[in-house]
C-alpha cells in the first residue's frame, strides 16, 4: 500500500462505515451513505481504498524470485513439483474487493457532485475493476462476470458458472478505455496514484498479454482475434510514448539500479510505485530477502540466462569461444552493464559501519554464483529485517516500451525506427553500442535453441531477450511464459558458474584476494577468508564431478503441463459453488 494512502484510512473507515452492510443499531457519529457520496471529498477518501489491491511492497521482487525460469532457489516450488500440488493448495478467489468497487460504481450518481469529477472517481473504480478482473483472468481463464454488487436476493447470480474469457477481456477493455476518458490527470507527480498514462500503460500490458496469448495458446482457437488486441496494445503504449511525461532515466553512473534502490521514485521513468515513508514507518525487506540464509528464497540467477546478456559491443556472449568454460570473474568483463547492476560482481562493495569492503557472491546465500543485487541496498544496516527505504516500482516506462516493441513485432509491422526508439533506446542506456539503429537480421542459435525453438522472427527473440533482462525481478515472468506457451522452460537445470578444479580457490571480483574454493573431500588446511563449498554430493554439485558448472536441486524433479497455464480453482470454493467446474487437468 502506499504511504500517502494509509494516512486516509482511518478516516475512511469511520466514514463509510455503514455502506455496505445495514447494523440493528448505527452509532450517531456514523456517515450515511449520503455522506460520502455527496462530496468530492467523500468519493475521494472511498477511492483510496481501491488501492489496496495494488501489489504489497514486497510483492514485486519476490514473484519472479518464487516462480520463474531464470533462478535458482532454496526448494523447488511446489508448482512444479509432480503430484504436489492440487486445488486444496490453491488459491486466489477472493472476490471482496470487487462488492467494494462495485458498491461505488453503482452509488456515486449523486447530482450534488459534478457529473466530470463523479466521472473521474468513477473511471478510478472501473480501472481497479479491470485490475482485479485482469488478474483473475490470467490465474482461473474463464470467471464469473459481475458488474454490480450482488444483494440478499441475488442468489442465482451468487452461483453462477464462470463466464467466457472473451467477455470477460471484453468488459476489462471497456472498463481501461472509460477510466483513460475520464480520470483528468495525466501523471501523478508522487507517482503513487493512478493517472491517465497509468491506465494506457496497464492497457497495453493487458492487450498483449491478450494478443499473444491468443497467439500462442492455440487450443483456445482465439487466433484469429490476437492481432484486434495486439493492436490495441500499440495504440495504448503509443499514448503513454506521445505524452511525453516519461523517458528512460539515463542520469547518474548506474541509471538502471538507481530505479530499484531510490527511496523517491525516478519521476523520470517511474509511472507507479509503492513508496516507502520514514516518518510512517512503511518499508520493504529487500535486503533481508536476498542476503539471509534463512529468511527468503536465496534466489540465485541462473548461467543459462546470464548467459543471454550481450557483449557492450552488442556480440552474443555465447558467440565467443570457450564461453562455457569461462569462470566467474572473465565471463562478467565487458558485458551489458545492467548485469554489473543486478548481481553481484567486478568491484562492487558494501557499507558496514560506515567502510566500504569488497562483497562477491556470498556464498552462505547463494547457490549458483549469481547473487541478485537489484533491489538491495548497499549498506548491510539493512539486511536485518523489514528496513529498507527504497521505493518499489509497479510500472515504468522501459515496460511500455518493451510492450509496443513486441506487439508490433508480433503484428509484423516493427520498424528500425521504433527499434531505435525502443530496444535501441534501452539497449543504450546499457551501455551496448552495436545493433541499435536497425531491428536485428539475424538469430541468436542459442536463444532459439534454449528459449524459443518456436520462433523464427530474430525481432521477436531479441525483444524477448531485452524483455527478460530489462524487467527481472519485477514480477513479469511468469505472466510471460504464460501467454508465449513456454511453461517447460520452468524445467531448466538450475546451473550456476563454471568451476574448473575441485580444491583451486576462485579470486570473483579480481581484487587479488581468494573467496571460494569447491571440494568433494574436506581439505585438512583451509585458507583465512576462503569459503570451502562441498560439491561431494546433491544437492550441489558439479556438473561433471571434478568440474563443470555448479548444479543446485537435480535430485528434485520438476515437471510441467500444458493445463498448469490455468491454476485450480481452490477446492473449497468449488464445494461451495460447482457450477464453477474445475480447470481442464486438475482434480476437483
Amino acid at each position: 500500500m502506499n504511504c500517502k494512502i494509509m494516512i486516509y484510512l482511518t478516516v475512511l473507515m469511520l466514514l463509510v462505515a455503514g455502506c455496505t452492510k445495514e447494523l440493528d443499531q448505527t452509532a450517531q457519529s456514523t456517515a450515511t451513505r449520503d455522506a460520502v457520496f455527496s462530496s468530492e471529498d467523500g468519493l475521494k477518501l472511498y477511492t483510496l481504498s481501491f488501492y489496496n489491491l495494488l501489489p504489497d511492497i514486497n510483492t514485486p521482487f519476490r514473484t519472479d524470485a518464487t516462480l520463474s525460469d531464470f533462478g535458482a532457489t532454496s526448494s523447488v516450488p511446489d508448482y512444479i513439483r509432480e503430484g504436489a500440488y492440487s486445488s486444496r493448495q490453491g488459491s486466489g478467489w477472493d472476490w471482496s474487493d470487487l462488492r467494494n468497487l462495485n458498491y461505488f460504481i453503482q452509488n456515486c450518481t449523486n447530482p450534488a457532485v459534478p457529473e466530470e469529477i463523479r466521472n473521474n472517481y468513477i473511471g478510478l473504480a472501473r480501472f481497479f475493476r479491470a485490475y482485479f478482473y485482469f488478474e483473475k483472468l490470467v490465474r482461473f481463464g474463464d470467471v464469473p462476470w459481475y458488474g454490480k454488487p450482488l444483494g440478499v436476493g441475488d442468489t442465482a447470480l451468487l452461483y453462477k458458472g464462470r463466464d467466457d474469457r472473451s467477455l470477460i477481456m471484453d468488459s476489462i477493455i471497456a472498463d481501461l478505455d472509460f477510466a483513460a476518458s475520464h480520470i483528468t490527470a495525466i501523471a501523478d507527480d508522487s507517482r503513487s496514484q493512478i493517472s491517465k498514462t497509468v491506465v494506457w500503460g496497464f492497457k497495453s500490458r493487458v492487450c498483449l498479454f491478450a494478443g499473444t496469448f491468443r497467439k500462442y495458446q492455440t487450443s483456445y482457437n482465439l487466433s484469429g482475434t490476437a492481432d484486434t488486441y495486439l493492436k490495441l496494445a500499440v495504440a495504448a503504449a503509443d499514448s503513454v510514448m506521445q505524452s511525453g511525461v516519461y523517458n528512460l532515466n539515463n542520469a547518474g553512473d548506474q541509471p538502471y539500479r538507481s530505479l530499484f534502490i531510490s527511496e523517491a521514485p525516478v519521476a523520470t521513468e517511474i509511472m507507479l510505485a509503492d513508496i516507502s515513508s520514514v516518518s510512517l514507518s512503511k518499508f520493504n525487506d529487500a535486503n533481508w530477502y536476498f542476503t539471509s540464509s534463512t529468511y527468503g528464497s536465496r534466489f540465485s540467477f541462473t548461467r543459462t540466462f546470464i548467459n543471454t546478456y550481450l557483449m557492450q559491443d552488442g556480440r552474443p556472449f555465447t558467440d565467443i569461444p570457450g564461453h562455457d568454460t569461462m569462470v566467474f570473474a572473465s565471463e562478467v568483463k565487458n558485458r551489458d552493464l545492467r548485469l554489473g547492476q543486478t548481481i553481484r560482481m567486478g568491484d562492487y562493495q558494501r557499507i558496514t559501519g560506515g567502510n566500504k569492503v569488497a562483497a562477491p557472491a556470498a556464498f552462505s546465500y547463494t547457490y549458483t554464483g549469481y547473487m541478485p543485487i537489484k533491489w538491495t541496498l548497499d549498506d548491510m544496516y539493512y539486511d536485518g529485517g523489514r528496513l529498507n527505504t527504497n521505493s518499489v516500482s509497479l510500472m515504468r516506462y522501459a515496460e511500455i516500451l518493451l510492450n509496443y516493441a513486441e506487439a508490433k513485432a508480433e503484428l509484423g509491422t516493427l520498424t528500425d525506427q521504433d527499434w531505435v526508439l525502443t530496444v535501441g533506446a534501452i539497449r543504450r542506456r546499457a551501455g551496448i553500442t552495436g545493433g541499435l539503429d536497425h531491428k536485428p537480421v539475424r538469430i541468436d542459435p542459442y536463444m532459439q535453441k534454449t528459449y524459443f525453438p518456436d520462433v523464427s522472427d530474430p525481432s521477436i527473440i531479441e525483444i524477448r531477450r531485452e524483455r527478460a533482462i530489462e524487467l527481472c525481478l519485477e514480477g513479469f515472468r511468469m505472466d510471460d511464459l504464460i501467454r508465449w506457451k513456454h511453461g517447460e522452460l520452468l524445467k531448466l537445470p538450475w546451473n550456476g558458474f563454471y568451476v574448473p578444479a575441485l580444491n583451486k580457490p576462485l579470486d570473483l571480483n579480481g581484487d587479488g584476494k581468494l573467496d571460494v574454493s569447491f571440494y568433494t573431500t574436506a581439505p585438512s588446511s583451509k585458507l583465512s577468508g576462503v569459503t570451502y563449498i562441498d560439491v561431494s554430493k546433491q544437492p550441489q554439485v558439479l556438473s561433471n564431478g571434478t568440474s563443470g558448472e555448479l548444479h543446485w536441486l537435480d535430485n528434485i524433479k520438476r515437471d510441467w503441463h500444458d493445463y498448469q497455464y490455468l491454476y485450480p480453482i481452490p477446492y473449497e470454493d468449488l464445494q461451495v459453488n460447482p457450477n464453477l467446474k474445475q480447470n481442464p487437468g486438475w482434480a476437483q
